[in-house]
């Protein structure tokens, strides 16, 4: 038997999944990207049951080919992923995407002031240029506060378990390699499971 082969395809965002993000992660406000400018990737994923799975994310038009890349390269080293739903299956709340352990993108929403500098301004997956993956064992943490809650499991970065995000690792090493920066190494917090275009 063949071993399992890497799907990715992206097309445009056609009028009934327009309607499944309108009001949750796309809003009618100047500053949202339009439909034209995005793109719904279906991607094939290892899950953390061994077998192939099938995923959706939203993510620029700009940056398909990158993001194609990274996860091609994530799915040849067989890297477990949770899940890959589009955040309006969890009403395009960040905090329920995270406690089910959802890699997702695009949500056109503000960097939350207990979480960024404490000055409301829009996250990079407001413009779909930021991914997360894996939240559960790739938490957000600063100080004492993790995001999800669950996460708090996976604080001992040394401890590498299956799903959790290193360098030197397959994840790092995917996204690094088409330009993408990483939230696990930034000085004021980390963020294990966030990939940008920008840095941001």
């Amino acid at each position: 038997m063949s071993a399992p082969q890497f799907g990715g395809t992206a097309e445009a965002i056609g009028a009934d999944v327009q309607r499944e993000m309108t009001g949750l992660s796309w809003r009618d406000e100047p500053e949202c990207p339009p439909f034209d400018d995005l793109r719904l990737l279906r991607l094939s994923y290892w899950g953390f049951d061994d077998r192939v799975h099938d995923g959706e994310l939203v993510v620029a038009a700009s940056v398909v080919d990158d993001v194609l890349t990274a996860f091609e390269s994530i799915f040849a080293a067989r890297f477990p992923l949770g899940a890959m739903k589009r955040i309006d299956a969890f009403g395009a709340d960040d905090h329920a995407s995270m406690a089910a352990n959802n890699c997702s993108a695009f949500n056109y929403r503000l960097i939350e002031t207990s979480v960024g500098s404490g000055t409301p301004r829009l996250s990079q997956h407001s413009f779909g240029m930021a991914i997360d993956i894996n939240p559960v064992q790739n938490p957000w943490v600063r100080d004492d506060a993790v995001l999800p809650p669950a996460g708090t499991e996976y604080l001992d970065r040394d401890d590498i378990r299956p799903g959790m995000i290193v360098r030197p690792g397959p994840v790092v090493a995917a996204f690094e390699s088409v330009g993408w920066q990483w939230g696990g190494e930034w000085k004021a917090y980390q963020d294990y499971h966030h990939f940008s275009a920008s840095g941001g």
